[in-house]
């Protein structure tokens, strides 16, 4: 029983490690595509300097919310949202900056 135990405590913490790698690797996929699609807009002139700062900036910030939420070892759920809803709003700006028809200076 005890050895029954054992096993099923190291299957949770399996699954809880691998739901939490997971987790990770799709927010840091998802903070790497941004900064390509910034990279592009300012490759295709799409991007203004002061529009690269501001966006930087920004990625900058859900960063270190992101390492900030990840220190103490456990990444909720809650804390998840919160970073995809950062993600969110600053992938809409990414594209309202690269579509806004302003030409770099």
């Amino acid at each position: 029983m005890k050895k029954l135990k054992s096993i099923a405590a190291a299957l949770v913490a399996t699954l809880f490690m691998g739901n939490l790698m997971l987790a990770q690797s799709t927010v840091n996929q998802r903070e790497r595509r941004q900064q390509r699609r910034i990279a592009d807009g300012v490759k295709d002139g799409e991007l203004t300097r002061n529009e690269v700062k501001k966006l930087e900036k920004r990625q900058a910030r859900i960063h270190a919310a992101e390492a900030k939420a990840k220190a103490d070892g456990e990444f909720t759920a809650k804390e998840r949202a919160k970073i995809q809803k950062k993600q969110n709003k600053a992938s809409r700006q990414i594209y309202k900056e690269k579509h806004d028809r302003q030409d770099r200076q």
